[in-house]
């Protein structure tokens, strides 16, 4: 029997052709399509997990967007707007991906304020450029963690999500942890 039940905004960021939409449908539908077609728009997912124990879920709702800058500050308000968590993604092959995250983190911030964040280099199954060194020096001014993952091969995947979980519970929901 559930008994305590939650409902949270998770909004996925990154350049275009880093993952997002992969990375969901690894998460959501353990399926991975190394076809790539680009998100127009937004398009929302909803995963339930259990968080912390087996009498807590979460409803993710996942909401993926396109990664074109050029859109971004038409979209973000809206997108944005009630967040609880960002899985902020990177392009492992791509370090120009990378020190474009900040543009994104950025724009979150002027919407929402901070928000729990866990930064991901994805494609970690290919010869990838981008090395842990680089996201330390690039990500410590967020105080967050970071990880390596694989939309195609579910590597940390799942970690990434509850990891991002558990800091919305961390930050919103203090007293379901006692």
């Amino acid at each position: 029997m559930i008994d305590r039940k939650l409902k949270v905004k998770i909004c996925m960021v990154g350049d275009s052709a880093v993952g997002k939409t992969s990375l969901i449908k690894k998460f959501v539908l353990d399926l991975f399509d190394d076809t790539y077609i680009t998100t127009i728009g937004t398009k929302i997912t909803k995963r339930t997990v259990n968080i912390l124990d087996e009498k807590t879920t979460m409803d993710m709702m996942i909401w993926d967007i396109m990664g074109q800058t050029s859109f971004r500050s038409l979209l973000q308000d809206a997108y944005f707007y009630g967040t609880h968590g960002v899985l902020a993604v990177v392009d492992s092959t791509r370090p120009e991906t990378l020190e474009n995250i900040h543009e994104w983190v950025d724009s979150i911030r002027h919407v929402v304020g901070e928000v729990p964040m866990i930064f991901v280099a994805n494609k970690c199954d290919l010869e990838h450029t981008v090395t842990a060194e680089m996201m330390e020096k690039e990500l410590d001014r967020y105080g967050t963690k970071f990880m390596f993952v694989s939309a195609k091969t579910g590597e940390n995947v799942s970690d990434a999500f509850t990891q991002l979980g558990e800091a919305v519970i961390d930050k919103y929901f203090p007293e379901m942890k006692s």
